[in-house]
């Protein structure tokens, strides 16, 4: 197939193959194209592994891909109740000092016991909001929903063999009730799965209640892709914590740094977190979920919400041992379904034991021992004063 010449089209459509438009012949289709317009010749974009029918259902428009590189780290030693052993975790960034930083943390943490992780809850939300005449039609209709719980379940759970719905929580403001549907969704992050699920249990309750009932799907209280307190009081994905107890010893060998001052450090950090309104307390989450995320076939944009992350530290045994822990309340990940099924982001989840069915919850223990490392590890780079040589030295390639 050879697209037309539209060099001097500016507003020429983007080719596409209507029988089959996940093909090598269609997105050499689309490279050539863009050599037609640009000169371009795009020789690492269009260099792949894999069929691009394996694509269908995680990209349009397929025209190559974009190689991030993989490093290595580890081993982490956790103790969680999904995951009791050493892992090796595959990080996509190009940061330079990541790998490297999040692999010292990695090494302090073995050789302080290892990580110990626990997951509390895990929900996705779909939040519709439904729209009466005045503030009491409201309040009648939450009692409503309360008498009706049952029908609502049972329309939203038809949709899907998968998601389940917990619970709804409600929210009243004017003449309106948010919705907050909670649902389990298995090994899937499950956000479509929800907004399926709720949509038809949004027309069963326009069906059945009295007068009927106008609604929007989403109030923006489910906020999608988005940080909210929200998410920090009633979690958003899997509400999960790493904690760990490391002795001095290991501190001082391995990062350069004593306990106490680490923990000095932190009290001054937890106060500049305040100051600047900050939406957590942590130093840099999202770098290695970030990097998690990208190797291991996630929606990159979830860590928006995932991100978020709450430091809780304290000295021990008359300053031999630092408590850290790290809480995630907004973890949102999956082993199954969407980029997950990509070949080289499936190799990196077999890496660590979690492709596929019923290894989600190993997953985010892994993801959050693999942030609370970054954390060690940054924090002990400030203290020490080696924060800046190290990205000077491993973090420039000119």
């Amino acid at each position: 197939m050879t697209p037309p010449d539209r060099r001097n089209d500016t507003r020429a459509p983007v080719p596409r193959d209507k029988t089959n438009d996940h093909t090598h012949d269609a997105a050499r289709m689309r490279r050539e194209f863009l050599t037609a317009r640009t000169g371009l010749g795009l020789e690492h974009v269009g260099s792949y592994s894999f069929d691009p029918g394996v694509t269908a259902g995680n990209i349009e428009n397929f025209i190559g891909v974009a190689q991030v590189p993989i490093g290595l780290a580890g081993p982490l030693r956790i103790n969680g109740e999904h995951v009791s052993e050493d892992v090796y975790v595959p990080l996509a960034t190009t940061e330079g000092t990541l790998v490297a930083s999040y692999n010292r943390g990695m090494r302090i943490l073995t050789e302080s016991g290892g990580v110990k992780t626990t997951i509390h809850e895990r929900f996705m939300q779909r939040a519709p909001v439904f729209h009466f005449d005045d503030a009491r039609g409201a309040r009648s209709f939450a009692q409503w929903v309360d008498r009706n719980l049952d029908g609502i379940r049972a329309a939203a759970e038809a949709t899907s063999s998968v998601a389940k719905l917990s619970h709804i929580e409600r929210y009243s403001v004017g003449p309106m009730l948010h919705l907050r549907f909670n649902y389990e969704t298995g090994d899937a992050a499950g956000q479509n799965m929800c907004g399926k699920a709720t949509l038809a249990a949004c027309e069963w309750i326009a069906a059945n209640h009295p007068g009927g009932a106008r609604y929007t799907l989403s109030g923006a209280m489910d906020t999608d892709k988005k940080h909210s307190q929200l998410n920090v009081l009633h979690s958003r994905g899997a509400r999960v914590i790493a904690e760990a107890r490391i002795p001095d010893r290991v501190l001082r060998e391995r990062a350069g740094v004593a306990a106490a001052d680490l923990f000095r450090a932190r009290l001054n950090s937890f106060a500049g977190s305040v100051m600047a309104g900050s939406a957590n307390n942590g130093m840099h989450a999202a770098n290695g979920l970030a990097a998690l995320f990208i190797a291991c076939g996630q929606d990159a944009a979830n860590i928006a919400e995932s991100h978020t992350a709450m430091t809780f530290v304290r000295l021990e045994d008359e300053g031999e041992t630092y408590y850290w822990s790290i809480t995630l309340p907004a973890l949102i990940v999956a082993t199954f379904g969407g980029g997950t099924q990509l070949p080289t982001q499936g190799e990196c989840l077999d890496i660590l034991g979690c492709r596929g069915k019923g290894k989600v919850g190993r997953f985010i223990e892994i993801c959050a021992a693999t942030v609370l490392a970054g954390e060690i590890s940054l924090a002990s780079a400030v203290v020490a004063g080696d924060w800046v040589e190290s990205h000077d030295r491993l973090g420039r390639n000119r």
